[in-house]
């Protein structure tokens, strides 16, 4: 009977431990008008840069700007909107100079972020997906395989540490040495690995796991969740939760489209965070005047977001 008890209250600690755990909350844009909105205090702020735009000033003012945590959301398309590397280049060295502005920015920032390299990479929108809309291939340059060395060697460069050990790596992974003979600065960075829980199109070659560069290399998993009044994939975003038992989870991105208001959709969000323990973060996309996800034009679900998701902060 002692034993039971104690058990009992071993597990009730736990139980406990677990339901006041907190969730950082962000989102994408405006975190002052967000405020206004919902009235809450962003931990996390998303923003996108375009591959190439490196410069120190731009990079510092952004980090700046996305205090108190940024999150650093980059993919291969330029500031003109045209893809400036493949994965291959990437796995390559190519963009060694990018990725190592992008990791001395972040040391001069100083503080912990998140990196978020590549994202929803399963989907054909992007150009690093392996694959076309009509299932058709993209080729070995934009390879699964290739995307899963780009990934590691994003990762190691943004975590940054001696040259000689990044290079050891790199080459076990089977990817040519970094140029350079000076050390990189050591973040504090988690870098998130954000697939959609299926793949568009949804080919086996195209699922999320065929992305997956590795669990060394990888500090976060997420996904991202949005109702466009077609259904939510929620049972994707499960099974992509639970392929990962031992990786924190978030949710990169998650919001309403163009004429959703649906409180139901954030109600259900909530439920999911509140009951999976292992998600960090949930980032709402996005707070800006005009836009069609900016919950001013959604006042049902603007009061569910108040109402459930505030307190997951707690």
């Amino acid at each position: 009977m002692r034993k039971l008890l104690v058990l009992a209250a071993l597990a009730a600690l736990v139980s406990a431990t677990d339901a006041s755990a907190s969730v950082l909350l962000g989102v994408e844009g405006s975190k002052s008008r967000f405020r206004e909105q919902t009235n809450q205090a962003s931990d996390v702020n998303l923003d996108f840069i375009s591959w190439g735009v490196h410069k120190s000033t731009y990079l510092d003012n952004t980090l700046a700007a996305a205090k108190p945590i940024p999150v650093l959301s980059f993919g291969t398309v330029n500031k003109y909107g045209n893809e400036a590397i493949t994965p291959a280049g990437i796995a390559r060295g190519k963009g060694d100079r990018v990725l190592i502005d992008m990791a001395q920015a972040l040391d001069r920032f100083g503080r912990f972020a998140y990196v978020r390299p590549y994202a929803e990479m399963n989907g054909y929108w992007n150009p690093y997906c392996a694959y076309n809309s009509s299932g058709s291939y993209r080729g070995a340059a934009h390879s699964t395989k290739k995307f899963r060395k780009a990934f590691r060697r994003t990762y190691l460069i943004v975590h940054g540490g001696p040259v000689a050990d990044i290079n050891a790596k790199l080459v076990a992974a089977g990817m040519p040495k970094l140029g350079r003979t000076n050390d990189l600065p050591v973040n504090d960075v988690k870098v998130i690995w954000n697939p959609q829980g299926f793949g568009s199109p949804d080919l086996k070659g195209n699922s999320a796991g065929a992305y997956y560069p590795g669990d060394k290399y990888v500090d976060l998993v997420a996904n991202d969740l949005y109702d466009f009044g077609r259904g939510v994939e929620w049972e994707a975003n499960l099974d992509l939760y639970r392929a990962h038992p031992d990786k924190p989870y978030a949710i990169g991105e998650w919001g309403l489209g163009p004429g959703i208001d649906h409180p139901d959709f954030v109600q259900k969000m909530a439920n999911f965070v509140s009951s999976h323990r292992r998600v960090e973060t949930v980032v709402y996309y996005r707070s800006q005047s005009g836009s069609t996800f900016d919950l001013a034009y959604k006042p049902k679900a603007r009061a569910a977001y108040k109402k459930y998701i505030l307190p997951l902060a707690n």
